[in-house]
């Protein structure tokens, strides 16, 4: 049986729900993605990038609590938390483009 991802140190209802919304439904599919592929998920599915909620998932993946995530590590996390919303973001979209994207039809860009 799947394990629920409010197990997880770190992630409540609320944050459950938006990783669902992205099609992680348990703890070891996220795991198993991880908390960068997570949130460009969640991202992808309307979450709003929010640089906390991105190193709380990091913290929450290595059962840590979420607010032990300081100085150089935290720097770190930023520039990859910045990366990440910049690569999900295309601003030269169209508003077709972008409402696909919203509702999740118009393929992701290929990974480089």
């Amino acid at each position: 049986m799947p394990t629920p991802l409010t197990d997880i140190r770190n992630i409540g209802p609320a944050f459950a729900e938006a990783l669902k919304r992205a099609g992680i439904h348990d703890a070891e599919t996220l795991h198993d993605r991880g908390a960068d592929d997570a949130y460009a998920a969640m991202m992808r599915t309307g979450t709003r990038p929010h640089f906390i909620g991105y190193y709380v998932l990091h913290m929450a993946l290595q059962g840590r609590p979420w607010n032990d995530c300081k100085g150089e590590e935290k720097k770190a996390l930023r520039k990859r938390f910045d990366a990440l919303k910049a690569k999900s973001f295309d601003l030269h979209l169209s508003e077709f483009e972008k409402v696909l994207d919203e509702i999740g039809i118009r393929a992701a860009p290929p990974q480089k």
